[in-house]
Protein backbone atom coordinates (compact mmCIF):
# COMPACT_ATOMS: atom_id res chain seq x y z
CA UNK A 1 0.00 0.00 0.00
CA UNK A 2 2.89 2.31 0.70
CA UNK A 3 3.35 3.75 -2.81
CA UNK A 4 -0.08 5.36 -2.94
CA UNK A 5 -0.28 6.26 0.73
CA UNK A 6 1.73 9.44 0.30
CA UNK A 7 -0.99 12.08 0.38
CA UNK A 8 -0.22 13.48 3.83
CA UNK A 9 2.90 14.73 5.57
CA UNK A 10 5.49 12.18 6.60
CA UNK A 11 5.51 8.41 6.19
CA UNK A 12 2.27 6.60 6.94
CA UNK A 13 2.47 4.60 10.17
CA UNK A 14 0.38 2.41 12.43
CA UNK A 15 -1.45 3.42 15.58
CA UNK A 16 0.50 3.83 18.82
CA UNK A 17 0.86 0.65 20.85
CA UNK A 18 -0.34 2.42 24.02
CA UNK A 19 -3.04 4.94 24.67
CA UNK A 20 -2.00 8.53 24.13
CA UNK A 21 -0.66 10.38 27.14
CA UNK A 22 -2.80 13.41 26.32
CA UNK A 23 -6.31 13.57 27.68
CA UNK A 24 -9.07 15.92 26.66
CA UNK A 25 -10.92 17.77 29.36
CA UNK A 26 -14.41 16.48 30.14
CA UNK A 27 -13.92 13.43 27.91
CA UNK A 28 -12.64 9.92 28.52
CA UNK A 29 -9.23 10.12 30.10
CA UNK A 30 -6.37 8.42 28.31
CA UNK A 31 -3.98 6.08 30.08
CA UNK A 32 -0.74 7.24 31.67
CA UNK A 33 2.38 6.62 29.64
CA UNK A 34 5.86 6.47 31.19
CA UNK A 35 8.17 9.06 29.65
CA UNK A 36 10.59 6.37 28.48
CA UNK A 37 7.81 4.74 26.46
CA UNK A 38 6.42 7.85 24.77
CA UNK A 39 5.95 7.45 21.04
CA UNK A 40 5.82 10.11 18.36
CA UNK A 41 2.21 11.21 17.73
CA UNK A 42 0.61 9.58 14.70
CA UNK A 43 -0.49 12.24 12.21
CA UNK A 44 -0.50 10.10 9.05
CA UNK A 45 -2.18 6.75 9.63
CA UNK A 46 -1.65 3.93 7.14
CA UNK A 47 -4.49 1.88 5.71
CA UNK A 48 -6.36 4.12 3.24
CA UNK A 49 -5.06 2.68 -0.08
CA UNK A 50 -8.40 0.99 -0.99
CA UNK A 51 -10.12 4.36 -0.70
CA UNK A 52 -7.50 5.95 -3.00
CA UNK A 53 -8.13 3.20 -5.56
CA UNK A 54 -11.90 3.71 -5.24
CA UNK A 55 -11.54 7.43 -5.93
CA UNK A 56 -9.20 6.95 -8.86
CA UNK A 57 -11.49 4.36 -10.45
CA UNK A 58 -14.14 7.07 -10.61
CA UNK A 59 -11.80 9.72 -11.99
CA UNK A 60 -11.79 11.72 -8.76
CA UNK A 61 -8.69 13.73 -7.75
CA UNK A 62 -7.86 12.17 -4.40
CA UNK A 63 -5.17 14.79 -3.85
CA UNK A 64 -7.82 17.50 -3.79
CA UNK A 65 -9.89 15.53 -1.28
CA UNK A 66 -6.83 15.15 0.94
CA UNK A 67 -6.37 18.90 1.22
CA UNK A 68 -10.04 19.93 1.48
CA UNK A 69 -12.15 18.58 4.33
CA UNK A 70 -15.32 20.04 2.84
CA UNK A 71 -14.74 18.23 -0.47
CA UNK A 72 -13.89 15.03 1.38
CA UNK A 73 -17.09 15.04 3.40
CA UNK A 74 -19.16 15.89 0.30
CA UNK A 75 -17.59 12.99 -1.63
CA UNK A 76 -18.16 10.58 1.25
CA UNK A 77 -21.83 11.57 1.52
CA UNK A 78 -22.34 11.17 -2.23
CA UNK A 79 -20.82 7.69 -2.23
CA UNK A 80 -21.84 6.58 1.24
CA UNK A 81 -23.90 3.64 -0.07
CA UNK A 82 -21.03 1.99 -1.95
CA UNK A 83 -18.54 2.77 0.82
CA UNK A 84 -20.68 1.45 3.68
CA UNK A 85 -21.46 -1.77 1.75
CA UNK A 86 -17.78 -2.77 1.74
CA UNK A 87 -16.27 -3.07 5.26
CA UNK A 88 -12.71 -2.84 3.91
CA UNK A 89 -13.49 0.28 1.90
CA UNK A 90 -15.37 1.81 4.82
CA UNK A 91 -12.33 1.29 7.07
CA UNK A 92 -10.04 2.83 4.44
CA UNK A 93 -12.36 5.83 4.08
CA UNK A 94 -12.37 6.25 7.87
CA UNK A 95 -8.57 6.33 7.94
CA UNK A 96 -8.47 8.75 5.00
CA UNK A 97 -10.87 11.30 6.48
CA UNK A 98 -9.11 11.02 9.84
CA UNK A 99 -5.85 11.93 8.11
CA UNK A 100 -7.56 14.88 6.43
CA UNK A 101 -8.64 16.17 9.85
CA UNK A 102 -5.19 15.52 11.36
CA UNK A 103 -3.64 17.63 8.61
CA UNK A 104 -5.73 20.68 9.57
CA UNK A 105 -3.56 21.61 12.57
CA UNK A 106 0.17 20.97 13.11
CA UNK A 107 -0.32 19.44 16.57
CA UNK A 108 -3.33 17.28 15.63
CA UNK A 109 -2.87 13.51 15.88
CA UNK A 110 -4.59 10.15 16.18
CA UNK A 111 -5.50 8.70 19.57
CA UNK A 112 -6.81 5.33 20.73
CA UNK A 113 -9.22 5.69 23.62
CA UNK A 114 -9.85 3.30 26.51
CA UNK A 115 -12.81 1.68 24.72
CA UNK A 116 -10.73 1.03 21.56
CA UNK A 117 -12.30 3.82 19.51
CA UNK A 118 -10.05 6.08 17.44
CA UNK A 119 -10.13 9.85 17.66
CA UNK A 120 -8.35 12.57 15.71
CA UNK A 121 -7.67 16.15 16.74
CA UNK A 122 -5.92 18.04 19.49
CA UNK A 123 -6.85 19.36 22.90
CA UNK A 124 -9.04 21.97 21.19
CA UNK A 125 -11.32 19.33 19.64
CA UNK A 126 -11.39 15.60 19.11
CA UNK A 127 -13.47 13.76 16.50
CA UNK A 128 -14.41 10.09 16.92
CA UNK A 129 -13.65 9.02 13.37
CA UNK A 130 -14.87 5.45 13.83
CA UNK A 131 -18.44 6.76 13.90
CA UNK A 132 -17.97 9.41 11.22
CA UNK A 133 -18.77 7.30 8.14
CA UNK A 134 -21.97 5.93 9.65
CA UNK A 135 -22.92 9.38 10.91
CA UNK A 136 -22.53 10.94 7.47
CA UNK A 137 -25.03 8.44 6.10
CA UNK A 138 -27.65 9.66 8.59
CA UNK A 139 -26.77 13.36 8.80
CA UNK A 140 -28.70 16.10 7.03
CA UNK A 141 -27.16 19.14 5.33
CA UNK A 142 -27.41 21.27 8.48
CA UNK A 143 -25.58 18.71 10.61
CA UNK A 144 -22.75 18.41 8.10
CA UNK A 145 -22.50 22.18 7.82
CA UNK A 146 -22.27 22.40 11.60
CA UNK A 147 -19.44 19.84 11.65
CA UNK A 148 -17.56 21.78 8.98
CA UNK A 149 -17.95 24.99 10.96
CA UNK A 150 -16.52 23.36 14.09
CA UNK A 151 -13.61 21.92 12.12
CA UNK A 152 -12.81 25.22 10.46
CA UNK A 153 -12.99 27.16 13.75
CA UNK A 154 -10.75 24.59 15.38
CA UNK A 155 -8.25 24.78 12.52
CA UNK A 156 -8.06 28.58 12.80
CA UNK A 157 -8.13 28.85 16.60
CA UNK A 158 -5.17 30.26 18.52
CA UNK A 159 -5.75 28.09 21.61
CA UNK A 160 -2.17 28.26 22.77
CA UNK A 161 -1.74 31.96 22.14
CA UNK A 162 1.57 33.46 20.96
CA UNK A 163 4.60 31.87 22.56
CA UNK A 164 2.71 30.15 25.40
CA UNK A 165 5.00 27.44 26.86
CA UNK A 166 3.81 23.93 27.63
CA UNK A 167 2.53 23.52 31.17
CA UNK A 168 4.87 20.97 32.79
CA UNK A 169 4.65 20.86 36.59
CA UNK A 170 7.40 18.73 38.12
CA UNK A 171 6.48 16.55 41.11
CA UNK A 172 9.02 16.98 43.87
CA UNK A 173 7.32 16.16 47.19
CA UNK A 174 7.21 12.49 48.06
CA UNK A 175 5.52 11.23 51.23
CA UNK A 176 7.58 9.17 53.66
CA UNK A 177 5.25 6.16 53.45
CA UNK A 178 3.49 4.97 50.27
CA UNK A 179 -0.29 4.86 50.01
CA UNK A 180 -1.71 1.35 50.31
CA UNK A 181 -5.06 0.81 48.62
CA UNK A 182 -7.68 -0.89 50.81
CA UNK A 183 -9.08 -4.17 49.59
CA UNK A 184 -11.97 -3.64 47.17
CA UNK A 185 -15.20 -5.68 47.24
CA UNK A 186 -15.03 -8.78 45.04
CA UNK A 187 -18.34 -9.76 43.48
CA UNK A 188 -19.57 -11.57 40.40
CA UNK A 189 -21.83 -9.72 37.97
CA UNK A 190 -23.96 -11.41 35.30
CA UNK A 191 -25.62 -10.27 32.10
CA UNK A 192 -29.27 -10.74 31.12
CA UNK A 193 -28.50 -14.28 29.97
CA UNK A 194 -27.02 -15.17 33.35
CA UNK A 195 -23.41 -15.34 32.14
CA UNK A 196 -20.63 -13.77 34.24
CA UNK A 197 -19.42 -10.38 32.96
CA UNK A 198 -15.67 -9.97 32.74
CA UNK A 199 -15.51 -6.21 33.32
CA UNK A 200 -12.34 -4.65 31.99
CA UNK A 201 -12.10 -7.21 29.18
CA UNK A 202 -15.63 -7.49 27.85
CA UNK A 203 -14.88 -6.72 24.22
CA UNK A 204 -11.35 -8.06 23.78
CA UNK A 205 -9.86 -6.79 20.53
CA UNK A 206 -13.29 -5.93 19.10
CA UNK A 207 -14.98 -2.53 19.24
CA UNK A 208 -17.93 -2.26 21.64
CA UNK A 209 -21.38 -2.64 20.05
CA UNK A 210 -23.13 0.64 19.31
CA UNK A 211 -26.00 0.00 21.75
CA UNK A 212 -23.52 -0.45 24.63
CA UNK A 213 -22.66 3.27 24.63
CA UNK A 214 -26.01 4.26 26.11
CA UNK A 215 -26.33 1.43 28.64
CA UNK A 216 -25.07 1.41 32.22
CA UNK A 217 -25.47 -1.90 34.04
CA UNK A 218 -24.13 -2.91 37.45
CA UNK A 219 -23.05 0.58 38.43
CA UNK A 220 -22.75 -0.80 41.94
CA UNK A 221 -19.42 -2.33 40.92
CA UNK A 222 -17.87 1.09 41.63
CA UNK A 223 -18.93 1.18 45.29
CA UNK A 224 -15.36 0.42 46.36
CA UNK A 225 -14.29 3.86 45.11
CA UNK A 226 -15.87 5.41 48.23
CA UNK A 227 -13.59 3.24 50.34
CA UNK A 228 -10.53 4.27 48.33
CA UNK A 229 -11.45 7.96 48.56
CA UNK A 230 -11.80 7.79 52.35
CA UNK A 231 -8.50 5.94 52.61
CA UNK A 232 -6.81 8.63 50.50
CA UNK A 233 -8.20 11.36 52.74
CA UNK A 234 -6.94 9.55 55.84
CA UNK A 235 -3.54 9.01 54.23
CA UNK A 236 -3.16 12.63 53.11
CA UNK A 237 -4.15 13.92 56.54
CA UNK A 238 -1.54 11.71 58.20
CA UNK A 239 1.26 12.46 55.72
CA UNK A 240 0.90 16.19 54.95
CA UNK A 241 0.31 19.55 56.59
CA UNK A 242 -3.31 19.89 55.50
CA UNK A 243 -6.64 20.92 57.02
CA UNK A 244 -9.55 18.52 56.47
CA UNK A 245 -13.16 19.66 56.52
CA UNK A 246 -16.20 17.40 56.00
CA UNK A 247 -19.05 19.73 55.07
CA UNK A 248 -21.85 19.47 52.44
CA UNK A 249 -21.24 23.16 51.66
CA UNK A 250 -18.00 22.16 49.92
CA UNK A 251 -20.15 20.68 47.13
CA UNK A 252 -20.06 24.20 45.67
CA UNK A 253 -16.43 23.53 44.68
CA UNK A 254 -17.58 20.99 42.08
CA UNK A 255 -18.99 22.26 38.78
CA UNK A 256 -19.72 18.82 37.27
CA UNK A 257 -23.35 17.72 37.43
CA UNK A 258 -23.06 14.76 39.79
CA UNK A 259 -26.63 14.25 40.96
CA UNK A 260 -26.99 13.24 44.60
CA UNK A 261 -23.98 12.92 46.86
CA UNK A 262 -23.41 11.26 50.21
CA UNK A 263 -20.35 13.07 51.62
CA UNK A 264 -18.04 15.95 50.69
CA UNK A 265 -14.62 16.70 52.13
CA UNK A 266 -12.18 19.49 51.33
CA UNK A 267 -8.44 19.18 51.99
CA UNK A 268 -6.65 22.53 52.15
CA UNK A 269 -2.84 22.48 52.29
CA UNK A 270 -1.41 25.01 54.73
CA UNK A 271 0.82 26.33 51.95
CA UNK A 272 -1.50 28.67 49.98
CA UNK A 273 0.50 27.95 46.81
CA UNK A 274 -0.30 24.21 46.99
CA UNK A 275 -3.46 22.90 45.30
CA UNK A 276 -6.49 22.04 47.44
CA UNK A 277 -8.55 18.92 46.82
CA UNK A 278 -12.27 18.34 47.29
CA UNK A 279 -13.70 14.79 47.26
CA UNK A 280 -17.40 14.38 46.50
CA UNK A 281 -18.76 10.88 47.12
CA UNK A 282 -21.75 10.41 44.84
CA UNK A 283 -24.67 8.04 45.14
CA UNK A 284 -24.07 6.51 41.69
CA UNK A 285 -21.76 5.26 43.36
CA UNK A 286 -18.67 7.19 42.33
CA UNK A 287 -16.29 9.97 43.31
CA UNK A 288 -15.61 13.40 41.83
CA UNK A 289 -12.32 15.03 42.81
CA UNK A 290 -12.02 18.78 42.36
CA UNK A 291 -8.31 19.62 42.06
CA UNK A 292 -6.94 23.12 42.44
CA UNK A 293 -9.35 25.89 41.56
CA UNK A 294 -11.07 24.84 38.34
CA UNK A 295 -10.92 21.20 37.33
CA UNK A 296 -13.22 18.29 38.19
CA UNK A 297 -12.16 14.67 37.67
CA UNK A 298 -14.97 12.06 37.84
CA UNK A 299 -14.40 8.41 38.78
CA UNK A 300 -15.70 6.62 36.82
CA UNK A 301 -15.49 8.93 33.84
CA UNK A 302 -18.48 7.36 32.14
CA UNK A 303 -19.54 3.99 33.56
CA UNK A 304 -21.30 2.87 30.38
CA UNK A 305 -20.93 -0.70 29.18
CA UNK A 306 -18.84 0.37 26.16
CA UNK A 307 -16.14 2.04 28.24
CA UNK A 308 -15.94 -1.14 30.37
CA UNK A 309 -14.27 0.55 33.33
CA UNK A 310 -13.65 -1.28 36.60
CA UNK A 311 -13.34 -0.18 40.21
CA UNK A 312 -9.67 -1.18 40.10
CA UNK A 313 -8.85 0.90 37.00
CA UNK A 314 -10.73 3.91 38.35
CA UNK A 315 -9.08 3.59 41.76
CA UNK A 316 -5.69 3.66 40.03
CA UNK A 317 -6.61 6.84 38.17
CA UNK A 318 -7.88 8.50 41.33
CA UNK A 319 -4.71 7.60 43.23
CA UNK A 320 -2.52 8.92 40.40
CA UNK A 321 -4.40 12.23 40.42
CA UNK A 322 -4.52 12.74 44.17
CA UNK A 323 -0.95 11.65 44.90
CA UNK A 324 0.32 13.64 41.90
CA UNK A 325 -1.36 16.80 43.19
CA UNK A 326 0.11 16.32 46.68
CA UNK A 327 3.57 15.78 45.18
CA UNK A 328 3.43 19.05 43.23
CA UNK A 329 2.91 17.44 39.84
CA UNK A 330 -0.24 19.42 39.01
CA UNK A 331 -0.67 22.72 37.23
CA UNK A 332 -3.57 24.81 35.93
CA UNK A 333 -3.79 27.76 33.58
CA UNK A 334 -6.65 30.16 32.81
CA UNK A 335 -7.53 31.89 30.51
CA UNK A 336 -5.92 30.26 27.46
CA UNK A 337 -6.36 31.51 23.89
CA UNK A 338 -9.15 33.40 22.23
CA UNK A 339 -11.81 31.09 23.66
CA UNK A 340 -10.50 31.58 27.21
CA UNK A 341 -10.38 27.90 28.00
CA UNK A 342 -8.78 26.38 31.07
CA UNK A 343 -5.86 23.98 30.91
CA UNK A 344 -4.40 21.43 33.31
CA UNK A 345 -1.38 19.13 33.35
CA UNK A 346 -0.74 16.28 35.76
CA UNK A 347 2.53 14.39 36.27
CA UNK A 348 2.47 11.24 38.40
CA UNK A 349 4.21 11.44 41.77
CA UNK A 350 6.52 8.54 40.91
CA UNK A 351 7.34 9.86 37.44
CA UNK A 352 5.49 6.99 35.74
CA UNK A 353 3.54 9.18 33.33
CA UNK A 354 1.49 12.27 32.69
CA UNK A 355 -1.62 13.61 31.02
CA UNK A 356 -3.20 16.94 30.30
CA UNK A 357 -6.35 18.55 28.99
CA UNK A 358 -8.02 21.80 28.04
CA UNK A 359 -11.59 22.94 27.53
CA UNK A 360 -14.33 25.39 28.43
CA UNK A 361 -15.31 25.78 32.08
CA UNK A 362 -18.74 25.54 33.67
CA UNK A 363 -17.77 27.79 36.58
CA UNK A 364 -19.45 31.13 37.29
CA UNK A 365 -17.84 34.41 36.18
CA UNK A 366 -16.94 35.14 39.80
CA UNK A 367 -15.26 31.73 40.18
CA UNK A 368 -13.35 32.21 36.94
CA UNK A 369 -12.15 35.65 37.98
CA UNK A 370 -11.00 34.32 41.36
CA UNK A 371 -9.26 31.38 39.67
CA UNK A 372 -7.46 33.67 37.22
CA UNK A 373 -6.14 35.81 40.06
CA UNK A 374 -5.02 32.85 42.15
CA UNK A 375 -3.32 31.03 39.28
CA UNK A 376 -1.15 34.05 38.55
CA UNK A 377 0.84 33.09 41.65
CA UNK A 378 1.56 29.55 40.33
CA UNK A 379 2.26 29.95 36.58
CA UNK A 380 4.49 26.86 36.48
CA UNK A 381 2.25 24.63 38.57
CA UNK A 382 1.09 24.22 42.15
CA UNK A 383 3.66 23.59 44.86
CA UNK A 384 4.00 20.18 46.55
CA UNK A 385 2.21 19.78 49.86
CA UNK A 386 4.44 20.14 52.90
CA UNK A 387 5.09 16.87 54.72
CA UNK A 388 3.62 16.60 58.21
CA UNK A 389 6.13 17.15 60.97
CA UNK A 390 6.89 14.11 63.06
CA UNK A 391 4.71 13.87 66.15
CA UNK A 392 1.94 16.16 64.88
CA UNK A 393 -1.51 14.79 65.70
CA UNK A 394 -4.13 14.16 63.03
CA UNK A 395 -7.87 14.47 63.00
CA UNK A 396 -10.52 11.83 62.53
CA UNK A 397 -11.34 10.20 59.24
CA UNK A 398 -14.68 11.91 58.88
CA UNK A 399 -18.34 10.88 58.67
CA UNK A 400 -19.62 7.65 57.30
CA UNK A 401 -18.10 4.16 57.19
CA UNK A 402 -14.33 3.86 56.94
Amino acid sequence: MGEIEDLFGGQASGLPSLLSNKAVLNRRTAQYRPAAEEEAPVTHLAGYAPFVAFCESGGVSVGQLASDVSASLAFLRTNIGDISADPGLSEAATVFVGNVIAAMRPEAHWMVMADGSREVGSRGMMVTVDRLIGGLGEADDGMVAGLLTHLEEWAADDLDGPGLPELRPVPSGQAREPFVRPELPSREYRNAAGKPIEYGNRWGADSPPEDSYSVETHGERFEGLHKVARALVEYLESAYEVDVSWDPAHAADVSTNTGEFTDVVRLTPRDPLAAPLTFMLTSLPGVVVHAGVLHDFPFPICGCDACDETAESEASRMEELVLGVAAGGYGERYPVGRKKWAEYALFAADGSGNHSGAGPMGATPAQLAAAEERLQAVPDGWRPWALRRSGTSTGVLGPGPA
